[in-house]
């Protein structure tokens, strides 16, 4: 033992302690039974500091000391107190609170962040009496400290269950049930907490989560808006707002909600990537595409290979400089249209294109046309795939179909994406081209220059 560095330190908080003169309070019936000293702070501390001289290992100052700066919260100095009795407990059984001892030591070890410590401490007193609300309150929220929230739920119920109107417990064990994905319980405790409570940011933002992940998005909106202004919990809240404005298609509030995320000083990383992560998504959404890219190399630079980042640089960075590829790929279905009737216009040189049918499916538009050129005349339909996956045999086994019904001389076949080696070897010996993405960004490049745009 390092008694002796102990004591020296404790005699030397005591001398800067006694400077201060703070009045403790009496009991209700003035009466004196164990503790009379504590009715003046200088007198426990001058007590104390004449006994520890004579005796480094006098219980009765050490307690006294102990407890007066327990009081005071400061928790440095009750630390040191407390270690010197709980290393006479061995040696001066019955003689000192050893539940007490170890309960202090543990809480003034948390309030450190001196976990390692706390748990030791709490785990000894547990073994004097494990039913005890305080102790199970301070390891539960230990626990929580430590993220270890399923370890967490135990004595935080216990501590509740207790003393129900113990505000701290409830309050630690909602935060503990949210972080567990147990929302709606989490939400019945925190709501309580917020009545007392109702500027607690942390319990309004977890409330918030809470609304999220069970579908209440109005609830949780008006909570995260409110939130967003906040240096602490502002980022996360302005992220959370901007998901729920974008999936609302409230772009513009959504973009209100990105930029005001980015501009709180000292974002976390993490959610400082996910902001611009989302904010790229949404600026794509509205087609703004150069500012989306500039976003998405920021994410490069702070997190490479975040998600499928690098993927989207590639694709919206070709799209930013290909208006009609962009419009092929992401317009509404009336400019899309347009754009494939152009194509069709163009596609055959020196011809009267009479368009008889446009359909609209799923996944692809057809156009079916009457061509007419000097040298032959048909029936051609033409199908435009916007999709960027790969084009399977069904889907020109279909096409075929349609060829046949109609008596059609051809099908022409467009894809963003490719064909399947399965579907190549469909077409060989039937009426059908195919163009996949390489060949129709040619087509794009050159359909607003009224150049031939068929390969024949």
């Amino acid at each position: 033992m390092n008694s002796t560095i102990t004591i020296v330190s404790v005699l030397f908080g005591l001398a800067l302690a006694s400077l201060l003169m703070l009045l403790l309070t009496k009991k209700k019936d003035g009466s004196t039974d164990k503790k009379p000293l504590r009715r003046d702070r200088s007198a426990i501390i001058k007590s104390a500091t004449q006994k520890l001289s004579q005796n480094p290992r006098d219980i009765q100052a050490l307690s006294s000391i102990g407890d007066l700066y327990y009081e005071e919260q400061n928790w440095e100095k009750a630390l040191g107190a407390y270690s010197s009795l709980m290393n006479l407990i061995p040696t001066h059984p019955g003689a000192i609170n050893e539940f007490e001892c170890f309960l202090r030591h543990g809480i003034c070890a948390i309030k450190l962040k001196r976990f390692d410590t706390a748990f030791k401490s709490l785990l000894s007193a547990r073994k004097y009496n494990a039913s005890n609300p305080e102790l199970n309150y301070n390891l539960g929220y230990l626990f929580f400290l430590q993220k270890e929230y399923d370890k967490a739920v135990p004595p935080l119920r216990i501590a509740l269950s207790a003393n129900p109107d113990n505000i701290q417990a409830r309050r630690c064990l909602g935060l503990v049930l949210q972080k567990m994905n147990h929302y709606r319980e989490a939400l019945s405790l925190l709501s309580k907490v917020l009545e007392s409570f109702p500027e607690d940011k942390e319990v309004l933002f977890s409330m918030a989560e809470c609304f999220y992940e069970t579908g209440s998005m109005e609830q949780s909106l008006k909570i995260f808006v409110h939130l967003r202004a906040d240096p602490v919990f502002g980022p996360q809240a302005a992220l959370y707002s901007g998901i729920i404005h974008s999936q609302a298609d409230m772009n513009e509030k959504a973009v209100e909600d990105f930029e005001i995320g980015l501009r709180h000083p000292n974002v976390p990383s993490a959610i400082a990537v996910e902001l611009r992560y989302r904010y790229a998504l949404l600026l794509i959404k509205m087609q703004e595409l150069s500012k989306a890219t500039v976003l998405l190399k920021d994410i490069q630079k702070i997190s490479p290979g975040y998600k499928d980042s690098h993927a989207l640089i590639s694709r919206y960075q070709e799209l930013n400089q290909n208006r009609n590829l962009q419009v092929y790929l992401m317009s509404g279905q009336n400019d899309f249209t347009m754009l494939c009737r152009k194509i069709v216009s163009q596609f055959y040189k020196n011809a009267r294109v009479k368009v008889t049918d446009i359909s609209v499916q799923g996944d692809y538009t057809d156009i079916v046309t009457d061509i007419d050129t000097p040298k032959w005349a048909d029936v051609v339909i033409f199908r435009f795939f916007r999709s960027q996956g790969t084009v399977g045999e069904l889907a020109l086994r279909d096409l075929y179909g349609k060829i046949k019904d109609l008596k059609a001389g051809k099908g022409i076949c467009f894809s963003a994406g490719s064909f399947s080696d399965e579907s190549r070897r469909f077409i060989e010996g039937r009426p059908i081209d195919l163009y996949n993405k390489e060949s129709l960004k040619r087509i794009l490049d050159n359909v607003d220059s009224g150049k031939q745009l068929s390969a024949r």
